[in-house]
């Protein structure tokens, strides 16, 4: 079966069982922790580009070792205190195998970005049999989102370059203050949550 295809069935795979997980949570507790998801597969140029940054050779076997974000799926949670829930949402998947993480909330990259990412192994059973394929989940906030799409706008606007120092200390700023931010929301919700018993 060709690789995109793979990468296709994968992402079907991986939407159906989030939907699933969240559907039960809903159902479970009557309340929604995802705000939306979002979910997209890597261009080969673009996945191609980062085989090329890292120093490997443009294959097959090599998109499929070492990229292991072709599949990609965003859930973007109300409030801060809902990103350990959907963690724990899909840590109780008996279909996805979680090989690796990286918790950007609590240790944010240099550049101040803030996410929890899973990399997950995605089951697709082939007429030939079962193969696992990786794929990404970031999970974030609202706030995070908005910081983390405006920093992609703004690292394409500096493609060859360094970002200026100006601009950098500028997008950490004012990441700490979306941290801030999602802090005061959490306070604000335990209020409501306060008035609503």
């Amino acid at each position: 079966m060709n690789l995109m295809l793979k990468y296709q069935v994968a992402m079907n795979v991986l939407c159906n069982d989030i939907d699933t997980l969240i559907n039960e949570y809903v159902n479970k507790y009557n309340y929604n922790p995802v705000n939306h998801t979002e979910h997209r597969i890597k261009t080969l140029k673009s996945a191609y580009d980062k085989l090329d940054r890292k120093g490997y050779e443009l294959t097959d076997a090599n998109l499929f070792e070492q990229v292991r974000d072709m599949v990609g799926y965003r859930i973007i949670c109300n409030f801060l205190s809902e990103v350990p829930d959907v963690v724990k949402m899909i840590e109780g998947s008996k279909q996805l195998r979680i090989i690796s993480r990286k918790d950007y909330i609590t240790h944010p990259k240099e550049t101040g970005y803030l996410s929890y990412h899973l990399i997950v192994e995605v089951p697709i059973y082939l007429s030939t049999g079962v193969e696992y394929i990786k794929a990404e989940i970031q999970i974030r906030t609202l706030a995070m989102n908005f910081w983390a799409a405006l920093d992609h706008k703004i690292q394409y606007k500096f493609p060859d370059e360094a970002i200026p120092q100006e601009v950098s200390d500028e997008l950490y700023d004012i990441s700490m203050k979306v941290r801030d931010l999602d802090n005061r929301m959490v306070l604000l919700n335990d209020i409501m949550n306060k008035y609503k018993k």
